[in-house]
């Protein structure tokens, strides 16, 4: 008997050579193949096999005789595979990160909006000094801004002079729509205060047709309509109504609108050290340098003790409501524009509004205000029209095709 083990080898290993392998004591075949020599047991001879060595590109095979898996005797279906895109570890805890970081921005922006305006109205009410308030805030907001630029918590700008001159303009704007505010907040109640400032919208654009030439879209027009009719019935059932704080919110709306299209007319060349956060510091200081002089010729010096114990004031409950509430104001205006700079405009004037519902519902539950149905109708329509007005005032006209 004599059986035969061929292997052949790929041409990548040219040393080896195939080896014919015997048995010691071989068989000679007969010439009729039919025929066994005697006591030898016939074997069938084995299939031929043969090991190929795959290059270092392409997979091991071994034994050429099994079936390869482009036979079509081998079913295919069961060595599908399907590619899935696999999240990078880290991927998904970051986007958590992000949305709980501005999800606690806007829990604090709100909550300095109420803070301030709880405590703002109890010192405007107790002192009857809306300037000398104000000048309280800017001096609170500017000690803030210097120790942070001092301890370098915040990188300290270089402003030149032609920068200084044309944020001017904005500073004066600003102090007045605060002072304005103050103004409006110690004669009439929070809730109608920040109602009648719902009206922001109806000046920002009647200003922007003015002065920029910007024609609002019918879209705009018509958000337009609930906030004015909104506000006019809520003014009319007003029980804490009276003129001086209606116009004084009034003017509020106005100098707060007139700084935003100064803004956008002047165009102020901002670097990489003036953001939003550093042009609103530089105007805090300059505000406070304005409105230093107009106050102590206008009301004197009204934060002294002697004066508030002879207005039969706390003097204690006095400074501390002040601090808190120059805290609250200046904290708000940081995280508001922290928030801008995460989100995009129409989500910032989403919030924005939110906001004023927040701070309306939270003063009247504070304050116990008394508010009719016609009056938290007319609030509520007018707020509605401010969320209006956020959400189409993007939306562009369509160009006039020839």
């Amino acid at each position: 008997m004599q059986s035969f083990a061929v292997f052949s080898l790929s041409p990548s290993l040219p040393l080896l050579k195939p080896r014919r392998l015997s048995l010691r004591h071989p068989v000679t075949a007969s010439s009729d193949l039919n025929v066994s020599p005697p006591n030898v047991v016939s074997v069938p001879p084995l299939p031929r096999r043969s090991w190929r060595l795959a290059s270092s590109d392409s997979p091991l095979r071994a034994w050429s005789g099994l079936p390869s898996v482009s036979s079509p005797s081998l079913d295919t279906n069961r060595f599908k595979t399907a590619a899935t895109a696999v999240p990078e570890e880290g991927e998904g805890s970051g986007k958590m990160t992000k949305v709980l970081e501005l999800g606690l921005l806007f829990a604090m922006w709100y909550l300095f909006n109420i803070y301030f305006n709880i405590y703002n109205k109890q010192v405007l009410k107790a002192l009857h000094a809306p300037m000398t308030v104000t000048l309280v805030q800017f001096a609170v907001g500017s000690v803030l801004i210097t120790f942070m630029w001092a301890l370098n918590l915040y990188k300290r700008p270089k402003i030149s002079a032609a920068q200084l001159a044309a944020i001017l303009p904005l500073a004066v704007v600003h102090t007045l729509g605060n002072l304005f505010t103050n103004m409006s907040l110690g004669k009439v109640s929070v809730s109608f205060t920040h109602t009648i400032k719902a009206m922001e919208p109806f000046f920002s654009v009647v200003l922007s047709a003015m002065f920029l030439g910007e024609v609002p879209t019918p879209w705009v027009i018509g958000s337009i309509i609930p906030i004015v009719g909104g506000v006019a019935l809520a003014s009319v059932t007003e029980v804490s109504f009276n003129w001086a704080g209606f116009l004084s919110a009034m003017a509020s709306n106005l100098t707060n609108q007139s700084r935003n299209v100064l803004s956008k007319k002047v165009m102020v060349k901002k670097d990489d050290s003036l953001d939003n956060i550093t042009l609103f510091s530089i105007i805090t200081l300059m505000s406070l340098f304005l409105m230093a002089p107009v106050t102590f010729f206008s009301e004197g010096i009204k934060f002294t003790p002697s004066y508030i114990q002879s207005a039969g004031v706390n003097v204690q409950q006095i400074y501390t409501k002040s601090l808190i509430a120059a805290l609250c104001f200046h904290a708000y205006q940081q995280v508001s524009y922290m928030i801008l700079a995460r989100v995009s405009p129409v989500t910032h004037s989403v919030g924005n509004c939110v906001k004023r519902v927040v701070v309306i519902v939270s003063s009247v539950i504070f304050f116990k205000t008394p508010v009719s149905p016609v009056n938290a109708f007319g609030t509520g329509i007018a707020l509605a029209g401010v969320f209006l007005y956020s959400r189409v005032k993007r939306i562009k006209p369509k160009p006039k095709t020839a």
